[in-house]
């Protein structure tokens, strides 16, 4: 295989394996919570990160972290507390981000508009070994908060009225949550780009919702599709001179055309199904496995 030949192109494959795992894990709780583009907010505001790392001359990933994670408790405060004025806030700080990112990297002696393209878009030369180091470190906190509080998150993003009921504490989970969505753009940052990681984040999950029923099947098909559209990305991008986060990003939505397209006729037949137990129960008998539950597939 001649495209694992190349050093830079081993990183990028590393760097997009864990872009393809956490950003679908973090993005089912953003869906499920109508939050789908917090993912691009949080990029605008990273891009103040980026600026400041080669202002400073340290690591843009890191210093993109800081930044971003502070966006991401803002953005979570002000959805909580903000009233009339909550939209305003909140597109203030997405384009003062932004504007902030591009000022400050055309002011730093290193920065330059590659770097800007770069981490907008993505690049698969730019993925450094610091950089993979770094995405790793972070793609295993990302992973150890999706995975190890999934219940936890679940019933934060299906009810929040219920989950306070229940004793958990919410305040901490939704920020928790969106910090854990901070750290995943900036993950995503080096081979997806800021400007597109909100669509891996979002397109995988609604594509995975498709054929799967629950919380459980869906996480794991999007997690699935991330890492197949992430990886095929990445490789068609090393023979086609091609932004690989377009090239992503394109994949997945046509992973998301082809399989709404094979679930329009599972779901017509369910609904036949629904139609035909309405009409006669008794003959739609479904008997419920020994241990098992109605309901259980919803079950985290």
């Amino acid at each position: 295989m001649e495209f694992l030949e190349p050093a830079f192109m081993q990183r990028a494959l590393i760097a997009a394996l864990l872009v393809g795992i956490t950003a679908p894990a973090v993005g089912v709780y953003l869906v499920q919570r109508r939050q789908a583009l917090m993912g691009d907010g949080i990029g605008h505001v990273a891009m103040t990160g980026v600026g400041l790392g080669f202002l400073l001359n340290s690591s843009p990933i890191w210093m993109a972290t800081l930044v971003a994670v502070a966006g991401s408790v803002a953005m979570e405060l002000i959805r909580a507390y903000g009233k009339t004025r909550g939209d305003l806030a909140l597109a203030l700080l997405f384009y003062g981000g932004m504007a902030g990112g591009v000022l400050l990297i055309n002011l730093s002696p290193t920065g330059s508009n590659a770097n800007l393209t770069s981490y907008l878009f993505g690049s698969l030369t730019t993925v450094s070994p610091e950089d993979v180091t770094a995405i790793s470190i972070l793609a295993a906190f990302v992973v150890l908060v999706t995975v190890g509080l999934r219940r936890r998150l679940f019933a934060v993003s299906q009810d929040e009225e219920f989950a306070r009921v229940t004793g958990l504490p919410v305040r901490a989970l939704n920020l928790l949550i969106a910090i854990t969505a901070a750290v995943t753009v900036t993950v995503a940052m080096r081979v997806v780009g800021l400007l597109l990681v909100s669509a891996l984040m979002v397109v995988p999950v609604a594509a995975a919702q498709q054929l799967s029923r629950s919380f459980r099947a869906t996480f794991a098909g999007a997690v699935l599709i991330g890492v197949v559209v992430s990886l095929s990305g990445t490789i068609t991008t090393y023979y086609v001179e091609a932004p690989p986060g377009a090239t992503i990003v394109l994949y997945a939505i046509g992973v998301f055309v082809l399989l709404t397209l094979l679930a329009t006729p599972l779901a017509r037949r369910r609904a036949r199904a629904a139609e035909a137990e309405a009409a006669d129960p008794a003959a739609c008998d479904v008997r419920v496995p020994a241990g098992r539950r109605p309901g259980d597939d919803a079950r985290v």
